[in-house]
């Protein structure tokens, strides 16, 4: 069982958290002025990186609170959390 580490509570077990797709995505601006095809878009289109990717997670069983996550997608190890108002972290 792989440990992720909330900001608020410390490290639990990954079935305490749920996923919430790629962070830093933007709301866009002008959301009534967008066709179908641009809101379908901004719906479903996502970043498929192989390495270091921001991610949202919940703390779903726990504190309940939202924070953005860098995970390595080809080992799955969460390389820094961070809450949704601080920086990204830069990771090499």
């Amino acid at each position: 069982m792989q440990l992720i580490e909330c900001p608020w509570c410390g490290p639990r077990e990954e079935v305490d958290f749920s996923y919430g797709g790629q962070a830093h995505v933007p709301y866009p601006e002008n959301s009534l002025d967008l066709s179908d095809e641009q809101w379908a878009h901004y719906v479903f289109f996502r970043d498929n990186t192989k390495g270091a990717f921001r991610e949202r997670w919940m703390h779903s069983a726990g504190c309940r609170r939202w924070f953005n996550a860098v995970r390595d997608t080809t080992t799955y190890r969460f390389l820094a959390v961070y809450a949704l108002d601080e920086k990204a972290p830069v990771i090499p």
